[in-house]
């Protein structure tokens, strides 16, 4: 096993034409965010969210930095659309739980969302 540099996660030149896909998509895209990685199959705990929001994560997630550590061991350019889908435990529409239906009714605008992005991006 090697070990890798993850100072920058993502391959810069990949993420630069997601970045020109999505703005050529016209969909809107956030160029930067701290990706904050938890282990799932679960949602975090609004503690949990507490304490990643002190160390400064903008977004939380269950999958994203594991596939990028992999990409990244076997030389594969790697670079993501992170879809926010809902708020975090204990914030917003969140504050008293997480209302699961409500994830998914977002979950399936956003991808199309993402899709339109995807193919920009490969038919570019």
């Amino acid at each position: 096993m090697k070990h890798i540099d993850f100072t920058e996660p993502y391959s810069g030149a990949l993420r630069a034409q997601l970045l020109g896909a999505a703005k050529k998509s016209g969909e809107e895209a956030v160029d930067g965010a701290v990706y904050a990685a938890t282990q799932g199959p679960r949602l975090e705990t609004a503690a949990e969210i507490d304490r990643l929001e002190k160390e400064g994560a903008d977004i939380v997630g269950m999958t994203g930095m594991p596939e990028a550590s992999l990409a990244r061991e076997i030389d594969l350019a790697y670079a993501a659309v992170a879809a926010v889908v809902n708020h975090a435990a204990g914030r917003g529409d969140s504050a008293r739980g997480i209302q699961m239906q409500r994830i998914d009714e977002i979950l399936e605008h956003t991808m199309g969302r993402v899709r339109k992005i995807i193919d920009c991006l490969v038919t570019a």
